[in-house]
């Protein structure tokens, strides 16, 4: 919890500047915990339980149908010899992300919604 409280919270907060947000969680085991939906329910603006996201939807995580095949690409070019020279990898990596490929993701979003809806939360390409 602390990691939400001391970090998710202001960041968001700062960002969104009071303005309403929500935050979009998926279902993997270490991100459902009990403590950390209740946490994020009563927190959070809006919020999508572990109820309502449909399971094993990496389709509609940007972070898994995008952004982690662009850091595999530039992080993983070559192999690291430690965790250490990965994390700076990845980290530089992330820089090197340009802020218009991130918007073009985020803005195929609601394309990827409604996809999901045609599918019936089955799978979509």
């Amino acid at each position: 919890m602390a990691m939400l409280r001391e970090h998710l919270l202001p960041w968001a907060n700062d960002l969104f500047d009071g303005e309403e947000w929500c935050f979009q969680q998926d279902t993997a085991p270490a991100h459902k915990a009990n403590e950390t939906q209740e946490f994020l329910f009563e927190e959070c603006p809006d919020f999508i339980t572990k109820a309502e996201w449909p399971p094993y939807s990496p389709d509609l995580n940007p972070m898994d149908y995008s952004v982690w095949s662009i850091l595999e690409a530039k992080a993983c070019a070559k192999p690291h010899k430690t965790i250490e020279s990965l994390k700076r990898s990845l980290l530089k990596a992330w820089d090197e992300i340009p802020l218009e490929t991130l918007v073009k993701i985020a803005d195929n979003f609601p394309k990827r919604l409604q996809a999901c809806v045609e599918a019936e939360g089955g799978y979509f390409e």
